[in-house]
């Protein structure tokens, strides 16, 4: 388990780092380039989202080995994503809140979908796709003001995500608490065990 929770650990930390990249874009501005900038947030977002899922399955790894031979050839995440549903439906990140109550911190799982659901996922992932290609000439042109209305809302689910979050590894009982942490620091990890109410 420890191997797998150092892989997740440096998932996250790639996903930061990508992070602090879009944010850094004028993805919003009227700049010459604007347009360039939008496909380049929406190509680092689709191997955000690619980060994501393979975070996924390192906590489903052997489980999802048994079941898939070739699983290390993957890459296509919305692939990844249904197949990893077929051997464990409790595979993908759960945003949780921290809420300290009577000097006691709870962690209770986020009960709204304001975050990157999985629902949401497979929607940006295949707009996220759409735009990696120039425009035929005879078929339809990109939408740049759809992508630039639509990307600060989609940061912001992968954000709302992977704040604060648990993932369920196969087989194992304890709590793994995965988070991002602040701009300077690197993702933690904490393992609780689950006690009865």
């Amino acid at each position: 388990m420890e191997n797998n929770i150092s892989r997740c650990l440096e998932l996250l930390s790639e996903i930061k780092g990508r992070l602090i990249v879009i944010g850094n874009l004028d993805i919003l501005g009227e700049s010459k380039y604007c347009e360039t900038q939008i496909e380049y947030a929406c190509l680092q977002i689709r191997k955000i989202l690619e980060l994501i899922a393979f975070a996924s399955l390192v906590s489903n790894s052997e489980l999802y080995k048994s079941q898939y031979e070739n699983f290390a050839k993957f890459w296509n995440a919305e692939i990844m994503l249904r197949d990893m549903e077929r051997v464990n439906s409790n595979f993908y990140p759960q945003p949780v809140t921290q809420i300290r109550r009577n000097g006691i911190m709870h962690i209770d799982n986020k009960t709204d979908d304001n975050y990157l659901t999985k629902v949401k996922f497979l929607k940006v992932y295949k707009k996220c796709g759409a735009i990696m290609h120039a425009d035929n000439p005879y078929g339809s042109k990109i939408d740049y003001g759809y992508y630039r209305s639509e990307l600060p809302k989609w940061l912001n689910d992968i954000m709302a995500l992977l704040n604060s979050f648990s993932i369920q590894f196969v087989g194992e009982s304890d709590f793994q608490l995965f988070q991002m942490g602040s701009r300077k620091q690197a993702p933690t990890h904490i393992s609780f065990t689950k006690q009865d109410a």
